[in-house]
């Protein structure tokens, strides 16, 4: 069990599925994505029970209370059992109207410049 009580702040944030990868863990606390109290918190911080976490991934910006201790990775339905989510609703609500916004850089069907079948038959007009 002591083993448990010194559980790395990155292999945390790893088992409990907020990133893919261990690395990309440890590079988010480096860059100063990972905050405690305010201040950047270092991917070798130990953490414990009761800790707040603010946490900025690519999707979501985090705000989230350490529940229990999870030293490997498990299923994601039993990975949101050991944190509490305490994101503020005004960030949730922003992060919807984002999504609905998205662009995901295709063009939309029949807007824009011809497709190849599109040229053909219009090749095939002009030369008649």
């Amino acid at each position: 069990m002591p083993e448990k009580e010194k559980l790395r702040l990155d292999k945390y944030l790893w088992s409990i599925r907020l990133f893919k990868t261990r690395s990309e863990a440890t590079d988010a606390c480096a860059k100063g994505k990972v905050k405690y109290n305010g201040d950047n918190a270092k991917p070798s911080k130990h953490v414990s029970v009761g800790d707040e976490y603010e946490v900025k991934t690519e999707a979501k910006k985090w705000l989230i209370k350490v529940a229990t201790l999870l030293d490997h990775r498990v299923q994601y339905s039993l990975a949101i059992d050991s944190y509490i989510d305490i994101t503020p609703a005004e960030e949730i609500e922003r992060l919807q109207y984002q999504s609905a916004s998205f662009n995901t850089g295709k063009r939309q069907s029949k807007i824009g410049r011809p497709t190849k079948k599109d040229r053909r038959e219009l090749d095939g007009f002009m030369e008649e």
